[in-house]
């Protein structure tokens, strides 16, 4: 199985990023639970976000199933309320993809964040072509860590 951690240095060689989150969704409870961090002092692992990103951004990525491009600080800062944060680790361009497994539910999301201008309309398609790679580590996670967890 592919771990998370493959996978950031998998998007780390071929797109670069500063900061490298993984978001598994769960649905029954409407939240992002954090199951990897590039930064986990600033992102720890186990966090979680309900409230903390436009409804817009929701409805695309995790109902839509389609990425999230932002360019540059503006975009970023419409739609994420830690933007301060994400600006003061080097961060002003970001790619938020859906990882989605075979069935076409949505497990979580990958996010890949660097400086402004470092992405492009080409960088989305190649964390699309990588968003695959998590499925494993996501339905695990989801089985064992936050399902399980809740049910003892």
């Amino acid at each position: 199985m592919t771990d998370l951690s493959t996978v950031e240095q998998r998007v780390r060689d071929e797109l670069g990023v500063r900061l490298f989150t993984v978001l598994a969704w769960i649905p029954g409870r409407g939240v992002l639970h954090r199951a990897h961090s590039s930064h986990p002092e600033q992102y720890p692992i186990g966090g979680e976000k309900s409230v903390e990103v436009a409804a817009g951004w929701l409805e695309r990525c995790i109902e839509g199933k389609l990425p999230y491009f932002g360019p540059d600080p503006a975009a970023v800062k419409e739609i994420f309320a830690d933007h301060e944060l994400i600006e003061s680790l080097g961060c002003g361009s970001i790619i938020n993809v859906p990882v989605v497994d075979g069935g076409g539910e949505v497990l979580g999301v990958l996010n890949i964040l660097d400086a402004e201008g470092s992405y492009d309309r080409s960088s989305v398609e190649v964390a699309l072509a990588l968003a695959p790679l998590a499925v494993p580590a996501l339905s695990e996670i989801i089985e064992h860590e936050i399902v399980g967890g809740e049910n003892k």
